[in-house]
């Protein structure tokens, strides 16, 4: 949070673009929304792990900081699914996560609401 506008931007841009990567194709009205955050976590989770086998998480800072994105994905939609009701400090980990999560697309929303009517301008 401390980092300057243009480091922020694009640890936002990863961690929104994570966020909505791992969203669930899914789209039965049954399903309950903690069942769709533990298909979000485990698809995230499922990335870091493949990273890491991968040798990718800390190879540069560039892949580090995507693995990073897609494990804080990974805390905030498990979190969110109440995966955490018995750690405490899991549960404040995931609260983080999950503020994280909203702020970069919020964030990304922004941008993309700002650019539209500029881009429609230019029609």
């Amino acid at each position: 949070m401390s980092a300057d506008g243009p480091r922020k931007q694009r640890y936002y841009e990863v961690v929104a673009g994570a966020s909505s990567a791992c969203q669930s194709g899914v789209s039965d009205p049954n399903l309950e929304d903690r069942h769709l955050g533990q298909i979000a976590a485990e698809t995230a989770l499922k990335v870091v792990k493949r990273r890491e086998l991968q040798g990718r998480a800390d190879s540069d800072q560039v892949a580090s900081l995507i693995t990073d994105a897609y494990a804080t994905v990974a805390i905030a939609y498990r979190r969110a699914s109440t995966a955490y009701t018995t750690d405490e400090e899991m549960q404040r980990l995931g609260t983080a996560a999950v503020h994280l999560v909203t702020i970069a697309t919020s964030y990304m929303n922004g941008q993309i609401g700002e650019a539209i009517p500029s881009l429609q301008a230019r029609r």
